[in-house]
């Protein structure tokens, strides 16, 4: 199989089973889907989910969070992996928006990694979500799932997979496979025993081929 007929299969397999994948972040505006991203790091989306609604009642715009008081922030969000760093980005984003970007959340990956707490996977979760840019965000599931499939070859780093990803999937459908990718690592491909024969795409997925198969022999 080539490398655009694996990427085909996988369009084709997802557009018809997820043709609506999107992200499981709770969030009504852009300021409020930047602040989940930052508290997503290295932490679940359903515990961010299970956080948030209380935090955007308190701190509904950046001005309101720019005025945080560090220890009550703190105690919002202590059951998110890294409070402490995360309520400081989250209280220096919120002031540089004001300072710099008049309040707005920027659109470009460039800007908006010029924020606290904003590293080029987050930029282009939230420029892929809002805008539906073309930017793939890499995180532990999509960087797991690319290579097990065969989607990326000898990728070394996030970076290194982005760049194969987004050189492979057409444009349009970018904003998307991200969804397809993290949603599928998430449920299915997991890092620990993977739920191979309940794939829909192993067929077309190195790691389910090299997998050895239970023997058939018959013995007497």
């Amino acid at each position: 199989m080539t490398k655009k007929e694996r990427y085909q299969n996988i369009i084709d397999y997802f557009t018809q089973h997820a043709p609506n994948a999107e992200t499981e972040l709770v969030y009504d505006t852009p300021f409020q889907l930047l602040v989940a991203v930052i508290l997503s790091a290295q932490c679940t989306d359903s515990r961010v989910n299970a956080t948030t609604p209380i935090l955007f009642k308190k701190f509904p715009t950046p001005s309101k969070l720019a005025e945080a008081n560090f220890d009550e922030l703190f105690s919002l969000i202590k059951s998110i992996s890294y409070p402490n760093n995360k309520t400081k980005h989250l209280i220096g984003m919120a002031n540089m928006l004001l300072e710099k970007f008049k309040g707005e959340v920027p659109m470009t990956v460039d800007t908006l990694m010029q924020l606290p707490g904003v590293g080029r996977k987050t930029a282009n979760v939230i420029t892929s979500v809002i805008d539906q840019q073309p930017n793939m965000a890499v995180d532990t599931h999509v960087f797991r799932v690319s290579a097990r499939i065969g989607l990326t070859t000898n990728a070394k780093t996030p970076l290194s997979a982005e760049k194969q990803l987004t050189k492979n999937f057409p444009p349009e459908l970018i904003y998307k496979a991200h969804h397809w990718l993290i949603l599928h690592g998430r449920y299915v491909c997991t890092a620990r025993n993977p739920k191979c024969n309940n794939c829909g795409i192993k067929n077309t997925c190195n790691y389910f081929a090299q997998k050895p198969k239970p023997s058939t022999r018959i013995t007497k």
